[in-house]
């Protein structure tokens, strides 16, 4: 059946229910940190506000060093040039595009590994096919807050004397058994975007217990500077202001709150979800304690009677930004797309996912009213 043959249901609020709708912290706390920030008249390079923020971040994660960062696309592209790699570098084609994007913007070549039907995460049986003399690192990316096979990962990187780093972007507070993400590879870089668990407005973080490495990435971020005048390392401008570190120190208090919301959000669809053919939504049992900032149905479109994109569709008929993630995978994007179909080789698992993955809207701006109406339109019985 076609869009145009689909029942409308208008909104009942008439707002537009989103994906990624920004999680709000201590506003009381936030303002002070405002105004003391006036008060210094320091707005950036670093500032009291920044160490504050870098400080919280070691301690909730566990990590020796937490380096804030303007953004994680920077904060990917910085570990890049500090993990001093060259060549190619294995990465999902799974992805925002932006993970790709930072290897290439470093001169860089990114190869696109397949991910796994069941965690969207990539395939380590494809990573170890892609391996050869010219390649310098493996990128994972944890995917939906449910980390990458880390203990594999590792020893891959290991067997051939490369590099691991991790694409961290989705799992703020979420953790592999008892460790938390910000612990693996040789660094991971966390996105702290509005529409990310925990924000900063716009910002990412680097976390590494690596000594020597944290210390090259500080330098860097400051274009290099050690010291008044001294350039030791080719840098970029990649710092996080004061009032960007204010907003994620405001949301400190607030991050059991975002997790309780999100798992029950997340209980009521699949209360909702469970009995509509076709509909899968992407549950794994140790998500518990990860941050549920996602909600991923698959649709089968013989099952369900309509596509995905016809889904969509209608969702976005009734106010309710649904979004097609990562269609139609980095790999078909036309700035990768001509070198990949060079290479001859397929990526089953990620064309297959990219036909099927839709995310819902979740998050504390997102109530249980809200989510009853979402499912009575995907259940609605004449979408047929």
């Amino acid at each position: 059946m076609n869009y145009s043959d689909t029942v409308e249901l208008k909104s009942r609020t008439g707002r537009q229910l989103h994906v990624g709708g920004p999680n709000l912290g201590n506003r009381q706390l936030f303002d002070r940190l405002v105004d003391e920030i006036f008060d210094r008249r320091w707005f950036t390079n670093d500032g009291q506000v920044v160490k504050e923020l870098e400080t919280r971040l070691c301690q909730y994660l566990g990590v020796k060093h937490c380096i804030p960062v303007c953004n994680a696309t920077t904060g990917l592209q910085l570990a890049c040039r500090a993990l001093e790699l060259t060549g190619e570098i294995i990465v999902p084609s799974f992805t925002f595009v932006a993970t790709p994007h930072a290897v290439r913007w470093q001169g860089l070549t990114p190869v696109f590994a397949d991910v796994n039907l069941t965690s969207h995460t990539v395939c380590c049986k494809s990573v170890a096919s892609l391996i050869n003399d010219r390649t310098s690192a493996i990128i994972g990316v944890h995917l939906w807050g449910h980390p990458c096979d880390v203990d594999l990962l590792q020893a891959i990187a290991n067997e051939f004397d490369i590099k691991l780093l991790y694409d961290a972007a989705h799992a703020f507070g979420c953790r592999h058994h008892s460790t938390m993400v910000g612990n693996f590879g040789n660094c991971e870089v966390f996105s702290f975007h509005a529409t990310k668990f925990f924000n900063t407005f716009e910002g990412g973080a680097i976390a590494t217990n690596d000594d020597e490495l944290a210390s090259k990435l500080r330098l860097m971020r400051n274009f290099g500077f050690e010291g008044m005048d001294h350039v030791t390392h080719l840098g970029t401008n990649a710092k996080m202001p004061e009032i960007c570190a204010a907003m994620g120190l405001s949301m400190f208090d607030s991050i059991d709150q975002f997790a309780s919301h999100n798992r029950s959000n997340f209980r009521l669809y699949e209360t909702l979800l469970q009995h509509i053919p076709g509909i899968q939504l992407f549950s794994l049992d140790h998500l518990e304690r990860a941050n549920r900032q996602y909600v991923v149905i698959e649709v089968d479109e013989h099952e369900y009677g309509i596509s995905r994109d016809e889904t969509l569709k209608r969702l976005h008929h009734n106010n309710i930004r649904a979004r097609r993630y990562f269609y139609p995978g980095c790999h078909r994007m036309p700035a990768y797309a001509a070198e990949f179909a060079a290479s001859g080789r397929q990526l089953k698992n990620t064309d297959e996912l990219c036909r099927r993955v839709l995310c819902l809207p979740t998050g504390t701006s997102i109530t249980a009213a809200d989510i009853f109406e979402i499912c009575d339109v995907i259940r609605a019985p004449d979408h047929r």
